[in-house]
């Protein structure tokens, strides 16, 4: 069966406008979707930097920036020898005495002023002199509840000196 020229020009016409509108939606939709970026959230916003931390051996505040991390570690993990570890490395003679009696006083954690572990912290540099730097160490509980606290190292040693609030 053969078509006329004319209904053959029309038949043509037709799935070339059918295949310039495919091609159309396909190029609209890959270009909308790389406008938003990759990965990027649904609502508009840019997707977030990947985390990054850094430190030195030789710094007051990244010592005092690892032992809460590992120390929150620990006690979440329910290694007591390991966070008893980590005090002996990481806190003067002073603090610990200090900080067992605060203990046996408020029946808390007396690194974390807490009975329970923070689900996050964030240590923030302060300034230093006289021989100490000072840090902010804020703790994020459930339901968005923080408890921030002040933390002092010695320059020298870098052990932790004191935690106050």
């Amino acid at each position: 069966m053969s078509q006329s020229p004319a209904k053959a020009r029309r038949t043509a016409t037709l799935a070339l406008a059918a295949t310039a509108a495919t091609a159309a939606l396909t190029l609209t939709l890959v270009t909308s979707a790389s406008a938003t970026g990759a990965g990027a959230p649904r609502d508009g916003r840019p997707a977030a930097p990947a985390p990054s931390v850094s430190g030195g051996p030789e710094s007051a505040l990244s010592r005092i920036t690892v032992f809460y991390g590992a120390y929150i570690d620990a006690v979440y993990d329910g290694d007591g020898a390991r966070a008893k570890q980590l005090r002996a490395a990481y806190l003067s003679a002073p603090l610990q005495r200090e900080l067992a009696k605060w203990e046996e006083t408020n029946h808390a954690d007396g690194v974390l002023r807490a009975q329970n572990v923070p689900l996050e912290w964030k240590v923030a540099y302060v300034d230093s002199g006289m021989g100490k730097t000072n840090a902010d160490v804020t703790l994020t509980w459930s339901g968005s509840d923080i408890t921030r606290l002040h933390v002092q190292a010695d320059l020298k040693t870098r052990k932790i000196l004191s935690i106050t609030g």
